[in-house]
């Protein structure tokens, strides 16, 4: 173990979980893009998880990001605890000053991450189904506490570190597509239905014993929670050229997902929601090969220009259903 940064110690100072004079020592985890995240023993035992907001994410792009997110993603922790228990690391302090937040740390041992499943292709569609059930669960509950909004003043830092740097950003890739990429972002950004986590993936997915833990809310914001439907069924799609073999499975966790979600919609018409989120899958797929964040996975051009090729055509005639992007990939992939 090694000494834990001094804007961390300060935190923990802060929220009262590292006494005056103490100090914590602990280990940096890989992984994280938009924080520095440790894994701290504190001077009583215990274990916690810190994480630490960066100004500037560690991505090729030039990725500024406002380090304020991490208040946000503290609240949503909160919400989420409140609505569906055990879907979410419990939060045990957050500090402004230094940008810093502390929850519980859960063991990789008893909690993998769904990424590393879904490499070793391991198509779980249940779980996939309990995905979109959870998260579909926490939505509703929180739709009904419109008030709630007010906690998530979060439209400038939502287009700047998810609608900028994925939508936006793809239109200056492919200025033949920026009309409907940019009416994309702007009918995402105008709106609001419920609590969004902004980073549903499945490196941010935990396979818990109970279900699946959801973390990195540092994009939590009041509005489109199409967003989060088609950003993790995107991974879905995606996952078909990392693990090729297991391209079928993917597929169906796609189906299991959203069929689960959409059956937890009551804020509004399912179908609705479901043609927001079919319209915009194309342009995230798009963003995530040509937009500031591209997948590590994808590295050959053949790959690359196989979702070039399905977003093109699907953000030239935009779909209602998810089932129409779905098909569109698995005859591009022959899966």
């Amino acid at each position: 173990m090694e000494t834990v940064p001094r804007e961390m110690q300060q935190g923990l100072h802060a929220m009262g979980l590292l006494a005056p004079g103490a100090a914590a020592r602990g280990i940096p985890l890989a992984g994280g893009v938009s924080s520095d995240i440790w894994r701290v023993a504190l001077p009583d035992g215990r274990e916690i998880c810190v994480k630490r907001a960066l100004p500037k994410l560690k991505v090729a792009a030039d990725w500024q990001a406002p380090v304020v997110r991490n208040r946000y993603e503290a609240r949503w922790l909160a919400r989420a605890a409140q609505v569906a228990p055990g879907a979410a690391p419990a939060l045990l302090g957050q500090d402004e000053a230094t940008g810093t937040l502390a929850m519980e740390w859960l063991a990789p041992e008893a909690y993998p991450v769904w990424k590393a499943r879904l490499r070793d292709g391991e198509a779980d569609t249940g779980f996939a189904a309990e995905v979109g059930r959870r998260l579909a669960r926490i939505q509703a509950q929180v739709a009904l506490r419109p008030e709630i909004a007010s906690d998530f003043p979060t439209d400038e830092l939502f287009y700047a570190i998810r609608i900028e740097p994925y939508l936006v950003a793809a239109s200056r890739a492919h200025p033949d597509l920026a009309a409907p990429l940019v009416a994309l972002a702007a009918r995402t950004a105008a709106t609001k239905r419920t609590l969004v986590h902004g980073d549903v993936s499945p490196k941010n997915i935990l396979v818990g014993p109970k279900g699946p833990v959801f973390l990195d809310a540092e994009c939590a914001w009041w509005g489109d929670p199409a967003f989060d439907l088609a950003f993790c069924l995107n991974h879905l799609l995606l996952k078909c050229l990392w693990t090729p073999r297991a391209a079928q499975g993917f597929l169906g966790c796609f189906d299991a997902l959203a069929t689960a979600y959409l059956a937890g919609v009551g804020w509004e018409a399912p179908a609705t929601l479901e043609a927001r989120a079919a319209s915009l899958l194309p342009g995230l797929f798009l963003a995530r090969v040509d937009g500031k964040s591209p997948v590590e996975y994808l590295t050959g051009e053949t790959d690359k220009n196989r979702v070039r090729r399905v977003a093109r055509a699907l953000l030239l005639a935009p779909p209602t259903r998810l089932r129409t992007v779905r098909t569109a990939w698995e005859e591009e992939i022959g899966a």
